[in-house]
């Protein structure tokens, strides 16, 4: 199978400096790639490079098989949202920039427009002016606009930026059912415990260089829930067909699916029992702590190499965007 994405020692530098170096990983069709790294990573700058808004220093892109620079065409098989919710026009209404939207991506049926809407819970709020949307409801708009044209690639930087926890779950929805259409997807986020709900796979970054990555198909279905009430969180998972092994740890509960595309419906059953679901990530496999070991260890690596003196500064990662990478 051809990769949907591909990069062979991919580099970019402004100047003498490098941003992303030497960087090669691969995205297949079906697949959900998410790239994490601490702010100044170079996630943004690789998104740039892959979507072909960015020339290499050196190394290669391959979109579907070709250079999206020498073969621009192959950009309309491309859906994307880099470093902001895509341009909308704030006098005008969601649907109203979608239509403009289809209608620059060179005629998307109106029937489609509201498809994208309702694929991201905005048809309520369709005939809404952008310009009174809030920052997560511009964010499922910019991923609407991504959709509009059904593209074999989807790559979108920080998608859950500004998102309450129920809209997490809505787009990490949307962009699993796009991938199980075949679409390879591509992002970049800082929602660590979110990623293994959701992503296939795992690319950590550190100074621009790839210097892990992890496949999450295989790890396992126990899920770890934070909750405002777990004892009601509790009995109201318990009582479902699909649920097994619940017990309350903590300000956690825990519990096992009896199938992964299960986990779609854990958001939506506890928000009708009244509870507020504050964090969703699996049980079986901490992505965070492996993280911080991944990238303190290549720390250290670097300090002994460059002889620099000192303790190696402790890693942290914000759940919420603190800036645009470099």
């Amino acid at each position: 199978m051809q990769a949907a994405i591909e990069t062979h020692a991919l580099t970019k530098r402004y100047g003498p400096r490098p941003v992303v170096r030497d960087l090669t990983f691969a995205v297949e069709p079906g697949e959900v790639y998410a790239l994490i790294g601490p702010n100044g990573a170079g996630k943004t700058t690789v998104i740039r490079l892959v979507s072909g808004l960015a020339f290499p220093s050196s190394g290669t892109v391959l979109m579907l098989g070709h250079d999206p620079h020498e073969t621009p065409t192959i950009r309309r098989r491309l859906g994307a949202v880099v470093e902001a919710p895509a341009a909308f026009y704030p006098y005008l209404t969601g649907r109203s920039n979608l239509l403009l939207h289809a209608r620059l991506a060179g005629g998307v049926a109106t029937s489609r427009v509201r498809e994208v809407l309702d694929q991201v819970e905005l048809g309520h709020a369709a005939d809404r002016k952008v310009g009174v949307y809030s920052l997560g409801m511009r964010q499922r708009l910019g991923v609407a606009a991504a959709l509009l044209t059904r593209p074999e690639v989807l790559i979108l930087d920080e998608p859950a930026s500004g998102m309450d926890p129920l809209s997490l779950h809505l787009v990490h929805r949307v962009l699993r059912d796009a991938a199980s259409s075949g679409t390879a997807v591509l992002l970049s986020t800082h929602h660590l415990d979110e990623v293994v709900a959701y992503c296939s796979h795992v690319g950590i970054l550190e100074e621009g260089v790839l210097i892990d990555e992890v496949d999450l198909r295989d790890r396992g279905a126990r899920m770890r829930a934070m909750v405002d009430d777990v004892q009601n969180a509790r009995l109201t998972l318990a009582a479902q067909p699909w649920v097994r092994e619940v017990f309350v740890r903590g300000r956690d509960v825990v519990f096992t699916l009896d199938e992964s595309a299960a986990i779609d419906r854990v958001g939506r059953c506890l928000a009708a029992a009244g509870v507020a679901l504050r964090e969703l990530g699996d049980d079986s496999f901490d992505l965070r702590s492996y993280y911080r070991e991944r990238v303190e260890a290549q720390r250290a690596r670097r300090t002994s190499v460059e002889g620099r003196p000192g303790a190696v500064a402790a890693v942290s990662v914000a759940d919420a965007p603190t800036g645009a990478d470099a």
